[in-house]
């Protein structure tokens, strides 16, 4: 039975997540803001929340409605049918208010909580338990000016808790971010990677999960679904067993982080071997004039995501981002080389002129993503160099 399916992401990803989803066989596919609106069935449910590396939630939606007043939003959620919460069963109520006549996303969620609690008890004399930690059923409400929707959350906790980062440091990216931004440089699992200011790792290991073929939830054991009423364990387990057949061992890579800071290098190289592709990584404690990557006579792709400056002098991160494209243009032939910063000022220092400019979202920051091109000789010459 095919019903609707929204995913939800972070703003800039939505044409990637897109594509995943069509990719992965979802239909009637339609671009919202931070999400993608598809039709599918169970299968592609279960499957959006194992593949879909830049999404961050899996809603289903159940039930929407014009609402005017809180009246209104109570009448409409105590009328859905809240049976298939089991007795015994705890759930949660989280909410997204845009609408003048809401107030408070809060209130608008609590009365969503007493529509199902009131049901509940005039139907069976019981009252449901609310656990806002670890519900079996997180039920999501969305209403935007006058359009109400609520959904159930397939997901559980947010998809970009992938299973591999048992330690982090003080800034970690977005999985999430990371996967997004991988994917937006072209990287196709195959060929040479780095990260020269990897951090925790998070870059340089999903872009070795995108070239082992590992699917982004793969390491999680639960999700939101598996708590549902109609779970199909034999299903889940089917998609699981084609999942890991379809894993690449070894694939031909090169992907290698390096930091100047020894405890992140040895929190990337754990987080690795968590994620499985310790045998296609490696990482080494240098700083970026002390890296030197791979020379190669065909493209590489480096992708890097250094300090915005919140604890640099402006003269100091000028003079930091100065010197990564000095580094570059001494040490990056025939790279494509992507830099996320949310500092503009400090990208003009870097020196180089770029092919690409994006925009993305990185917690409450707006953060860009340039592209640069440091290939040998003319453009028409790498262009010719890369068909032979």
């Amino acid at each position: 039975m095919q019903f609707n399916i929204v995913a939800k992401t972070m703003m800039g990803l939505e044409e990637v997540l897109a594509e995943e989803i069509k990719l992965l066989g979802g239909k009637n596919i339609t671009i919202g803001k931070r999400s993608v609106h598809y039709t599918g069935d169970q299968m592609l449910l279960y499957k959006s929340n194992l593949y879909l590396r830049t999404a961050l939630r899996v809603l289903k939606p159940i039930s929407s409605f014009n609402v005017h007043n809180e009246d209104e939003l109570y009448r409409n959620a105590k009328n859905i049918d809240w049976s298939f919460i089991e007795d015994n069963q705890t759930f949660a109520v989280e909410s997204t208010v845009n609408s003048g006549h809401f107030r408070h996303s809060k209130y608008a969620a609590l009365l969503i909580k007493d529509a199902i609690v009131d049901q509940k008890r005039e139907k069976k004399g019981i009252r449901p338990n609310v656990d806002i930690s670890s519900p079996d059923y997180r039920i999501h409400l969305h209403i935007n000016q006058e359009e109400a929707s609520i959904s159930l959350d397939s997901s559980g906790d947010s998809l970009h808790r992938r299973g591999y980062r048992a330690r982090q440091n003080m800034a970690p990216l977005n999985e999430v971010l990371a996967a997004g931004l991988i994917i937006t440089a072209g990287w196709m699992g195959r060929g040479i990677f780095t990260d020269p200011m990897c951090g925790s790792g998070t870059i340089p290991i999903e872009a070795a999960m995108i070239a082992k073929n590992i699917p982004c939830g793969y390491l999680r054991n639960e999700f939101g679904f598996m708590n549902w009423f109609d779970f199909d364990s034999n299903l889940w387990g089917d998609i699981l067993k084609e999942a890991e057949e379809n894993i690449i061992p070894n694939p031909d890579v090169k992907i290698i982080g390096s930091d100047f800071s020894s405890q992140y290098i040895d929190t990337s190289i754990n987080n690795a071997k968590l994620a499985g592709v310790d045998n296609v990584t490696s990482f080494e404690t240098a700083n970026i004039q002390n890296f030197f990557p791979p020379s190669t006579d065909t493209s590489a792709l480096t992708i890097m995501n250094p300090p915005y400056g919140e604890r640099m002098s402006i003269n100091d991160i000028q003079s930091f981002y100065k010197s990564i494209g000095d580094r570059l243009k001494e040490a990056y032939t025939n790279y494509d080389v992507w830099i996320l910063s949310s500092n503009k000022d400090a990208l003009k220092s870097v020196g180089l002129r770029t092919s690409r400019r994006l925009a993305f979202q990185n917690g409450p920051l707006e953060v860009k993503f340039h592209k640069y091109e440091l290939y040998r000789g003319s453009k028409k010459a790498k262009a010719k160099a890369e068909r032979d």
